[in-house]
């Protein structure tokens, strides 16, 4: 019997002994070149490219193209909640491409093919990998293709692979922090709809003078009327409440590219995007309506009045605001419960 003894560094396995009786001549030749591939970028190890000592650091990996399967380190698969007696041998790159999470195995092929290609000098990757309980790691992956025939064609690539999951999971926890921040930021404590800065930013976005397409702006500017009298004779909590129903029943109201926003004390600011001042007029009078037919228990009917304006050519933000400002007064004075 014709056997060979295998390093636990090359082969990754617990066996120790590779049974070459049933091969062919040809196979075995085909084995020997594999062979001879690994062990002369076994030899060349001393490469700085690979050198890392990162935390996750799993081991380096080869990559036969000619046969399709990859030698690794232990640590590779372990990580993933396998032994190596469960995983076939020769290991198939397959193995671990058909273990990609699904958004990530086009880009982590598209990198290899690009190294193979010589499109890019370096495989570099990141990508998530499924575990043996289902779920999933990520890993970093780098490489580069170490061998290629007279023709350029690729032979042989090594590289180096680090589970990155930590540094992930750490990422997502600090995005979803300055998410949550930003949310914070923006939004009203009582209402909880967008507060006087976030209306800011948006109209200021609105009016950037380096958009080439101007399209209408409207606004409507609210305010609760005779709203003091909730707090002096209901109190502060019936106050709050007559905020909170009125600032949802305009959200209810508007469309769903238009901002709401507290603008003030009892001041509410509808911003509508491409939209003329017929529109807007319109979409005033339904949120008007909409607000008179409100019903709260145990407080009296709560109406609003309102101001109604369409941005004017190279008008700024505060003469805008300004305007409807002078419409809702003039609403105020016309007997409340109205829009202008």
């Amino acid at each position: 019997m014709f056997t060979i003894r295998r390093s636990n560094r090359s082969t990754n396995r617990n066996r120790s002994l590779i049974d070459y009786t049933q091969y062919s001549k040809e196979a075995l030749i085909k084995r020997i070149e594999q062979l001879e591939r690994l062990n002369k970028e076994l030899l060349r190890e001393n490469d700085d490219f690979l050198d890392f000592a990162w935390t996750g650091n799993l081991g380096r990996w080869y990559l036969d193209f000619t046969s399709g399967n990859v030698v690794f380190n232990p640590l590779k698969i372990k990580v993933l909640g396998y032994e190596m007696s469960e995983i076939p041998f020769p290991t198939p790159y397959s193995f671990f491409t058909d273990a990609l999470h699904p958004d990530d195995h086009k880009s982590t092929m598209q990198a290899m093919l690009d190294a193979m290609f010589q499109i890019k000098p370096v495989y570099e990757c990141e990508y998530r990998i499924k575990t043996k309980d289902g779920q999933y790691r990520w890993y970093y992956d780098r490489g580069t293709i170490t061998q290629r025939d007279k023709d350029g064609k690729a032979l042989f690539a090594a590289g180096i692979v680090f589970d990155v999951t930590d540094k992930k999971n750490d990422e997502f926890l600090l995005k979803e922090e300055n998410r949550s921040l930003s949310i914070e930021v923006y939004t009203d404590p009582l209402t909880r709809i967008s507060n006087r800065r976030a209306l800011q930013d948006e109209l200021e976005q609105l009016v950037n003078p380096h958009i080439r397409i101007q399209r209408p702006l409207s606004i409507i500017l609210f305010d609760i009327d005779n709203f003091k009298q909730f707090n002096d004779d209901y109190g502060h909590l019936a106050g709050d409440k007559v905020l909170k129903s009125v600032a949802n029943e305009l959200n209810q109201s508007i469309r769903g590219f238009d901002t709401l926003g507290r603008y003030g004390g009892e001041e509410f600011l509808i911003i509508l995007p491409n939209t003329n001042l017929d529109k807007a007029l319109r979409a005033a009078e339904r949120a008007r309506q909409s607000i008179e037919t409100l019903v709260i228990d145990g407080l009296p009917k709560v109406t609003v009045s309102g101001g109604v304006v369409q941005r004017e050519e190279d008008e700024s933000i505060e003469t805008m605001i300004d305007r409807a400002d002078h419409k809702l007064f003039q609403a105020k004075n016309q007997g409340r419960n109205r829009v202008c």
